[in-house]
């Protein structure tokens, strides 16, 4: 708060609103809960397919073990990245009405580049579990590992809060 002035956190009031407005909980929960089930769908077959289950013992063929593995590795990873994307589309959203509710997308604008410079010089104290509740993206990584990120990049949100894109 010490780093805002009043028009950037109206901006940064404005944008948590929006994520109210757009019930972004329920919907991040509904996404979780989702990815979650998957993740264990998925680890429920790695280990029938350690201990023998889908009925491998038989002589009519058992399971198919390259469609197994592709499960295992694969299934979690696109829960994971699908649940990524909701949340950075959600921030595009919460962006817009943020700036919506304040009457203008420069206040937002500029909080989120003064954010991102003192986030620079004191690293914002989170971990992947908490990641989702910062403002912008607490921790650096550009190409896969963004792919990865619940929050999509400042310079682009900025542009699409300023009708650049």
């Amino acid at each position: 708060m010490r780093l805002l002035d009043a028009n950037e956190l109206e901006g940064v009031i404005g944008h948590e609103l929006a994520h109210v407005r757009h019930r972004d909980i329920l919907i991040s929960s509904v996404a979780a809960t989702i990815a979650a089930t998957i993740m264990m769908v998925s680890r429920m077959a790695q280990f029938a397919a350690i201990f023998g289950g889908f009925g491998g013992r038989d002589e009519r063929g058992g399971s198919n073990p390259i469609a197994l593995l592709a499960t295992i590795i694969v299934a979690p990873l696109a829960a994971m990245l699908i649940q990524a994307a909701i949340s950075r589309s959600r921030e595009f959203a919460a962006d817009k009405g943020g700036a919506a509710i304040a009457g203008t997308p420069y206040g937002l604008a500029s909080a989120l580049r003064k954010i991102e410079a003192a986030s620079k010089r004191v690293p914002l104290d989170a971990n992947p579990a908490t990641a989702h509740m910062f403002i912008m993206k607490p921790f650096s990584g550009g190409g896969m590992l963004a792919l990865f990120s619940t929050h999509p990049p400042t310079e682009q949100r900025i542009r699409a809060l300023l009708g650049e894109v």
